[in-house]
């Protein structure tokens, strides 16, 4: 049989309608908002997500991966002495000037990485093809959607630093912040770069199977009175970079309080929607206490009826959010909607809608059933 709240729902279903939209747009505004948040601070630890490392070693309290400074040549020496580390490789980070056909100037970030197929830099987005490609002279590989802001394309010749390079490839998952990030090989960063293209900006490691992160990066860390390198597990060095940018510079301070804004905003609309809707059935309530209907009964069918209305407008979210996930992802904006960024909105909106309707049943829980039905 189909309770009383879901028939009701059923039978009044205008009266329910709009609280539907209120938590499918809350829900909705909310979702995107993080999404457009984690997406855009996803892309500044995007080369050490991408890539095979366990370990990254750096210039001292580094505080972002795109923010890296030369270290010492010896700084790898420890770690080379260690029994745990399987693999150690540079990783060299240089600005640049590019120059545009039309002559306009664009800053670009020299990303110099071990090209081989064993390489550890960007493992996980660069193919086999794609290397050997980096592998030719004076290659370089490009974010897909940093084509329109060079002018260029896969094929082009582009001048960096007064040199000539060639867009060897387009890819999928560089994009940077600010600026634009070009992926060459040592021997191209050097002839780009030759001042500066020697210098090591990270040592990435790859451990042995056995050894914890944590332990090796306290091991081989500098104990000089002064350190001149840190070492961090690539999962916190990732949240570092992203934690800098959220909460030290103007651009993440702005994008969080957007989002916090949202949220704000979503549960109110969604709360108070909610509750009017209920009030609104407030006689029907009246008029089944009248009857002795016990009151954790109402109480009850009120929470069931707000938990459907989350749950359906909830339903209408996921499928508008799958929408502007594809058309994100076909316009290339950074979004990134984690399993776990979901889950927390579905309860949070769910929540709301369940407290909501427990707040609107208060007026008839304390007033008289005769005085209600009048």
């Amino acid at each position: 049989m189909v309770s009383v709240a879901r028939s009701s729902l059923l039978f009044e279903w205008r009266r329910y309608l709009a609280a539907v939209l209120a938590v499918t747009f809350a829900g909705l505004l909310v979702v995107v908002q993080l999404a457009l948040l984690l997406g855009l601070f996803g892309t500044v630890s995007v080369v050490i997500d991408r890539s095979a490392a366990d370990l990254w070693v750096g210039f001292h309290n580094t505080p972002s991966v795109d923010l890296g400074r030369p270290i010492g040549p010896t700084s790898d020496a420890v770690a080379w002495t260690h029994p745990g580390v399987g693999r150690i490789e540079r990783f060299v980070s240089v600005y640049g000037d590019l120059r545009r056909a039309d002559g306009v100037p664009v800053s670009v970030v020299i990303n110099a990485i071990d090209v081989s197929p064993s390489g550890l830099a960007f493992d996980g987005l660069f193919s086999a093809r794609e290397r050997a490609l980096l592998r030719e002279p004076n290659a370089i590989l490009i974010d897909g959607a940093d084509t329109e802001k060079l002018g260029a394309s896969a094929g082009s010749a582009v001048e960096i630093n007064g040199k000539r390079a060639r867009i060897a490839g387009v890819v999928e998952g560089l994009r940077a912040i600010g600026g634009v990030n070009v992926v060459a090989s040592f021997a191209t960063a050097r002839s780009l770069a030759p001042e500066t293209a020697e210098q090591v900006t990270f040592y990435l490691i790859r451990l042995k199977p056995g050894f914890s992160p944590a332990a090796v990066a306290g091991e081989i860390a500098d104990r000089r009175a002064i350190p001149h390198y840190s070492v961090w597990t690539a999962a916190d060095f990732s949240a570092r970079s992203q934690m800098y940018w959220l909460l030290e510079s103007g651009a993440g301070i702005g994008a969080g309080f957007a989002s916090l804004l949202a949220l704000v905003v979503g549960v109110a609309i969604t709360s108070q929607t909610l509750s009017g809707a209920i009030l609104a059935s407030i006689k029907e309530f009246a008029a089944l206490r009248a009857l002795g209907v016990p009151r954790r009964s109402l109480r009850a069918t009120v929470l069931e009826q707000a938990l459907w209305v989350g749950v359906i407008g909830l339903a209408l979210a996921a499928s508008l959010t799958a929408l502007l996930a594809w058309l994100g992802a076909r316009w290339r904006v950074a979004m990134l909607f984690p399993e776990w960024m979901l889950a927390g909105v579905a309860a949070l909106m769910l929540g709301i809608a369940a407290l909501s309707g427990w707040l609107a049943l208060r007026p008839l829980l304390r007033a008289e059933p005769a005085s209600l039905l009048r």
